[in-house]
């Protein structure tokens, strides 16, 4: 069975750190593209991050030097390691894994990020 599960949202104080997991089943995470995006209530959907199947990354500049994306081929997992924290950071964040070639494209389902004194 496909799935992308993401982990480690939470609440956290403004200036503090969290990362995020996700977790593929079911294909091999290291052939796709990998997104990492957010959504605030009341506000679109923004990716915040991206990394190619060759290691490239891209950040939004609302979290550039503060976010960073990476993966582990070994565990097929994805991660978001988010520093420096702010209350405008508070979102849903959600990981999407895309292979165009094949025109495959898998959603998690979103872990909660609340930063918040």
């Amino acid at each position: 069975q496909v799935q992308l599960v993401e982990s480690g949202g939470g609440l956290v104080q403004p200036g503090g750190s969290l990362r995020l997991s996700c977790a593929a089943s079911g294909f091999t995470l290291s052939m796709y593209a990998l997104s990492w995006y957010r959504q605030a209530p009341g506000k679109e959907r923004e990716r915040v991050a991206w990394t190619g199947i060759g290691g490239s990354t891209d950040y939004a500049d609302s979290v550039k030097g503060r976010f960073t994306i990476f993966r582990d081929n070994a565990k097929n997992t994805a991660y978001l390691q988010m520093n420096s924290l702010k209350p405008e950071d508070t979102a849903v964040y959600v990981c999407n894994a895309a292979r165009r070639v094949v025109n495959r494209d898998y959603w998690g389902q979103g872990t909660q990020v609340t930063v918040s004194s």
